[in-house]
């Protein structure tokens, strides 16, 4: 056994999320957390929303609301989608709690004692019309190393540089289209310079991450430039430094304190747990946590953050870069064993908008269609190495060609004839097994090694595929044997037989299949007879600020129950009763609906 960290990447509490959202963060970490838990390890699953930074203030002004408030309404509605999806965090919290500040700032202070984190003047764009400060990325122009004519302030998505906006080529505010006016404001910037060689023997290191990840970091080392970590904001952690903790327009930004999420989360869910040190089994690099691995989930337009800007704040703060220093009171701390970013995921051929009705939020699908229906598209056809469209038709396709005919058929089929023709999960005949049971039982068995190999290196859409092959074996095996023809009382054993082997079958494919399919996976169980947890699903608790601050929801839940990785042998004499379907079909009309729904 061995400690595993999940991290998945922190969902914005603007809005509600979208499916080309939880494709990239949301199901492809759960289906791994699954299995690893199930393979034997010990998991942390840990994210929430991110609260901070200008885009809440923006909305909180236009709303007529406070940025908290805005922050609560939308951390409520991203909890309940979440939990809708069956994703099964450890903790899923927020960063507005007082522990978050408190491990935010001791990152920072430990980064500044070591010399990483330097003061500097710079020039800051304010609004001419209302003299507000304008954020980096509330600033677009046209790239002055690509030449794209979309690049934030921030960061070109072309190219994937930093850029400061006084560099982009006739910059603009996204907010009322003025050009910004530059003045002078001094902030503290993150020295990654000074980190550059450090990362590079890490990323010299690293072994089976997607390639396009891991050379697109290694290029972004090639001019990696100081960057502000400090913003004229007053909605944000402050700075904790004499002369800079109370000042109410200066905060630290909301890029370097959403990534410290993964180790703030995970130290409130040490300190809810009672053992407020436990943390330290995934984090700890020199102590119990040395030999831990932890990946990190997201989309491809958070790599940087989390391939070099989050390395080099753990780097820096456990004094590891080329001004050395002191680890701070939380220790020297793991690097990221792999950063696991998914493509985009668009929608009828055109990228997701919501401010152009291109999108389906998650809770509008789960009102109409089931979570593990969402879950096999994203898992089966999803963005993992290439952008992927998802379309109503080919989602319909799926779920009535591939999840209804294929593997639902499979079980409805075997449970109503074992069900109708002797009440249990019949015996295997005396006179043993044949070829082809053998074959079809060795097929299955064999699939837990390929799957669970393929999940554990991130190639889910091949590991669903291998589960799915053994499904299509069963149905075959079952279309060859024909247990229907057995009429006869003398082939009754026979019949038995088939129907024991087919049921072994696919209770061994619903194992398979639990991390993708964790809802559905618990319904075949109970067809099978089974009782008790098998995939054990989240579940919101509201819960106090261990530190002060007001209450907020999480999600939650014992994992230490359920399914294990392995062929267990199905009970002979197991009461049977006649199946209700695992999946619903749905109407082709859905396609025109959903499509006239998208139209407007």
């Amino acid at each position: 056994m061995s400690h595993v960290l999940a991290a998945v990447a922190w969902p914005y509490a603007n809005g509600p999320r979208h499916i080309g959202h939880v494709s990239g963060f949301g199901v492809p970490s759960d289906v791994f957390a699954r299995y690893m838990r199930m393979a034997g390890h010990d998991v942390l699953m840990v994210s929430g929303t991110d609260e901070h930074g200008t885009p809440i203030q923006v909305q909180a002004d236009a709303d007529g609301v406070t940025p908290r408030e805005l922050a609560d309404r939308y951390n409520r509605v991203i909890v309940e989608d979440l939990h809708g999806l069956g994703l099964s965090y450890d903790l899923f919290t927020r960063t507005t709690t007082r522990n978050h500040y408190a491990v935010v700032q001791e990152l920072f202070e430990g980064m500044y004692r070591n010399g990483y984190i330097v003061p500097k003047t710079t020039m800051g764009a304010i609004s001419p019309s209302t003299g507000r400060t304008l954020p980096d990325r509330y600033i677009e122009g046209t790239c002055p190393i690509c030449g794209y004519d979309s690049a934030r302030g921030d960061q070109c998505d072309n190219c994937g540089n930093q850029l400061d906006p006084i560099d982009l080529i006739d910059p603009k505010s996204r907010i009322n289209g003025e050009t910004p006016k530059f003045v002078e404001t001094e902030h503290f910037f993150l020295d990654l310079p000074a980190l550059a060689d450090v990362l590079r023997q890490w990323l010299d290191t690293r072994e089976g991450w997607r390639p396009n990840v891991l050379r697109f970091s290694r290029n972004l080392l090639d001019d990696l430039q100081p960057r502000a970590i400090t913003r004229d904001l007053e909605w944000g952690v402050p700075i904790p430094l004499d002369g800079w903790r109370d000042r109410p327009d200066k905060r630290i930004y909301v890029w370097f304190d959403a990534v410290i999420g993964y180790l703030s989360a995970s130290i409130e869910w040490a300190r809810r747990t009672g053992d407020p040190e436990a943390w330290r089994k995934w984090w700890s690099a020199d102590g119990e946590g040395k030999d831990a691995r932890s990946y990190y989930f997201m989309g491809k337009d958070n790599i940087v953050f989390h391939s070099v800007i989050w390395p080099a704040l753990l780097s820096g703060y456990s004094g590891e870069g080329s001004r050395d220093g002191e680890p701070g009171e939380l220790g020297q701390l793991n690097l990221p064993t792999e950063v696991v970013s998914s493509e985009y995921l668009t929608m009828e051929g055109r990228k997701f908008s919501s401010s152009r009705k291109v999108v389906i939020y998650v809770r509008d699908f789960l009102e109409r269609y089931d979570a593990d229906a969402l879950r096999y598209f994203i898992a089966a056809a999803g963005p993992e190495s290439n952008d992927t469209d998802f379309t109503w038709a080919e989602f319909l396709r799926r779920n009535n060609d591939e999840l209804v005919a294929g593997w639902g058929n499979l079980v409805n089929r075997c449970v109503s004839m074992a069900a109708k023709n002797f009440g249990a999960i019949p015996p295997v005949d005396p006179a043993g097994l044949t070829e082809a049971d053998e074959a079809l039982l060795a097929v299955a068995r064999a699939g837990f090694t390929t799957v669970g190999d393929l999940i554990g290196r991130h190639r889910q859409k091949q590991a669903i595929g291998e589960a799915m092959k053994v499904v299509a074996e069963a149905n075959k095996y079952l279309s060859e044997q024909a247990p229907w023809k057995l009429k006869d009382e003398a082939d009754k054993p026979r019949m038995g037989t088939i129907l024991h082997v087919a049921l072994q079958v696919v209770s061994d494919a619903n194992t398979l299949l639990t991390p993708f399919l964790p809802h559905s996976a618990q319904r075949v169980h109970e067809l099978l007879g089974g009782t008790g947890v098998h995939a054990p699903m989240p579940v919101i608790e509201q819960v106090d600020d261990l530190d002060g601050g007001p209450a907020y929801p999480v999600l939650t839940g014992d994992y230490t129950v359920g399914a294990r990785w392995e062929s267990v042998p199905v009970e002979a004499g197991r009461p049977l009763a006649a199946p209700k379907p695992v999946f619903r079909k749905l109407d082709p009309s859905i396609v025109d609906e959903e499509l006239a729904r998208l139209a407007g």
